[in-house]
């Protein structure tokens, strides 16, 4: 596969304070000629992330081990087993999480991969400095720069809007984003 610019190099293990790991096990070309990624993640009970869209990449998850609940606002909770599939087309919000009392096992991929890993390995490391809570400064910046691609539903919407361009210049005058001096720009 060609390489592409800013790539993060694969096979890549997050893990999160909670117990949340992601492994991002290689990039691939799908049907559509888009560059997907093929991941893995395992989640501890209760476990599982909040509600997101994300504008650009479809999500396909396969669950291999466990029961995974999923919420889509609108619609009622429904829950998912062994050998079971759901895909989350681009715009669909959704949440989904370790619905049971084993540890979750799926296995998926997301395609086109734009930013996305980079996003979430950013979330996983200010989670992980924070001890089970994301930078304030990381979450308003990261929020922000990639808008485009990802949004978090659980963030009011007042917050992003007024709050993070706050935090943002705030972090911007303490060198706060030093750190994200090569972080690949966010799709348009």
């Amino acid at each position: 596969m060609e390489q592409v610019k800013n790539q993060i190099q694969l096979p890549l293990t997050i893990v999160n304070g909670p117990g949340d790991v992601i492994i991002f096990q290689r990039y691939y070309k799908n049907k559509k000629g888009q560059q997907a990624v093929e991941v893995e993640n395992t989640i501890p009970p209760k476990g599982g992330p909040p509600m997101h869209v994300h504008y650009r990449q479809d999500e396909s998850l396969t669950v291999i081990a466990g029961t995974m609940g999923i919420k889509e606002p609108g619609q009622p909770e429904r829950y998912i087993t062994v050998g079971q599939t759901v895909v989350w087309k681009a715009g669909q919000p959704h949440k989904f999480w370790n619905a049971g009392t084993d540890t979750l096992h799926c296995t998926g991929w997301v395609a086109p991969v734009d930013s996305f890993i980079f996003l979430l390995s950013e979330i996983h490391k200010s989670v992980n400095a924070g001890n089970g809570k994301p930078s304030l400064f990381d979450i308003a910046y990261l929020m922000r720069r990639y808008k485009s691609e990802f949004y978090m539903l659980e963030i009011p919407a007042f917050v992003q809007a007024t709050f993070f361009p706050f935090m943002i210049f705030i972090g911007s005058l303490l060198g706060k984003y030093k750190k994200y001096a090569d972080a690949p720009e966010p799709v348009q």
